[in-house]
């Protein structure tokens, strides 16, 4: 996929996100649901700090700012990548990732203003993708090391898939009826 198709990818998903904000019950927006996992907020919180994570990644191997290294992505990154989505089964969040960055229950406000910084983010990194050298890469906590289209990449199918566990959420609050 090449890097402006990835970017409308990316403005799509970041859309939906907003739109999502507007039909989220408020009184619903930070309840854990019944049998478990997170709450919108906790989504929310997650990946939007995932994906401002995955953009400062992302910047380092645009402007060299990481260690040179022959290190590559690793076989779970290369299916992820090849694949295009993350595959159908439960995962976690890696210790590295939580211990640095926990889901938090943050407010719609909030969530609307971390969108708002991601796509800042999103537009000042994207054109320099094209210039950057593969051979600079940034450590991903589960995926090894990845270059800046791999990052792009990554945060395209990230956020792609936290959409999906949006859904999830709301299909048990409206079974839970």
């Amino acid at each position: 996929m090449s890097i402006a198709k990835e970017r409308k990818a990316i403005d799509a998903a970041l859309d939906e996100y907003r739109k999502q904000l507007d039909v989220i019950p408020d009184v619903l927006f930070d309840v854990t649901p019944e049998d478990g996992g997170w709450s919108f907020a906790e989504v929310y919180s997650h990946i939007m700090q995932a994906t401002l994570g995955s953009s400062i990644a992302l910047e380092r191997c645009t402007h060299g700012n990481c260690e040179p290294t022959k290190k590559g992505i690793n076989w779970e990154g290369r299916i992820l990548l090849l694949l295009g989505k993350f595959p159908p089964v439960k995962t976690t969040v890696p210790n590295a990732v939580s211990d640095k960055m926990a889901a938090n229950k943050i407010s719609k406000e909030d969530a609307k203003n971390l969108i708002i910084k991601c796509r800042k983010r999103i537009e000042t990194t994207m054109p320099l993708i094209a210039e950057s050298s593969p051979a600079n890469r940034y450590k991903h906590p589960r995926m090894g090391m990845l270059n800046a289209r791999q990052w792009f990449k990554f945060i395209r199918i990230h956020l792609q898939h936290h959409l999906k566990q949006l859904n999830r959420i709301k299909n048990k609050f409206n079974t839970a009826k």
